[in-house]
């Protein structure tokens, strides 16, 4: 049975076009036998907190409607290390495969799966430094008397519940890791769902 792969192809800019990328991937595709099911094509800067199209692709991938994800690039996917590990986690747990055309990451392979795997590891880690790096922040503050509580959440907490957020953790997860309110991790995922809808109006 082929496998259903669906693409994904980004510009930054209006002035620049998908087609070279959506051409090298067809191409790709059909010469491995892959049965195309979508394609998820968008303009958005790689800085771009707005994806709509990956944030499509990744919530059909989580529907099972496709085995294998293609791109050209890894930077087609990712806007940091942090947000593409976590991405990569992502992918791993769904069981979703992904083929990066110049990077030669297949992870239908078993060298593919093993450099995923590291990914994950990397996310892991990533999101580790961030709380040990708040917990040491809350430490000095409390050294310094500084009083926590609902007025101001700062020293580096509320990057850390927008970073863990967009690494797709729950509130629960983020309040446990944090030692944080869930009703403060809740507030800041308000604010960051507002900002989003904003900059789409």
């Amino acid at each position: 049975m082929a496998k259903r792969v669906a693409i994904y192809a980004r510009v930054s800019t209006g002035g620049q076009t998908t087609d070279n990328q959506l051409v090298r991937l067809r191409e790709v595709a059909e010469r491995a036998g892959w049965d195309v099911v979508q394609e998820y094509v968008e303009t958005a800067s790689g800085a771009s907190r707005s994806r709509p199209a990956l944030d499509r692709m990744m919530a059909d991938a989580r529907r099972r409607r496709f085995d294998l994800i293609a791109a050209v690039d890894v930077s087609r996917l990712g806007r940091s290390l942090a947000n593409l590990a976590a991405l990569f986690e992502e992918v791993r747990q769904i069981g979703c495969d992904l083929y990066l055309d110049r990077e030669a990451v297949d992870t239908t392979t078993p060298a593919g799966r093993a450099l995923l795997g590291m990914a994950s590891v990397f996310a892991a880690f990533e999101r580790d430094m961030i709380v040990e790096r708040t917990h040491a922040g809350i430490a000095r503050a409390r050294l310094r008397g500084v009083r926590f509580g609902r007025p101001e959440t700062g020293d580096g907490t509320c990057e850390a519940i927008r970073s863990l957020r967009q690494q797709g953790l729950g509130i629960n997860k983020i309040a446990a890791e944090l030692r944080v309110g869930k009703s403060v991790v809740q507030r800041i995922a308000n604010e960051m769902k507002e900002e989003t809808h904003g900059s789409q109006a």
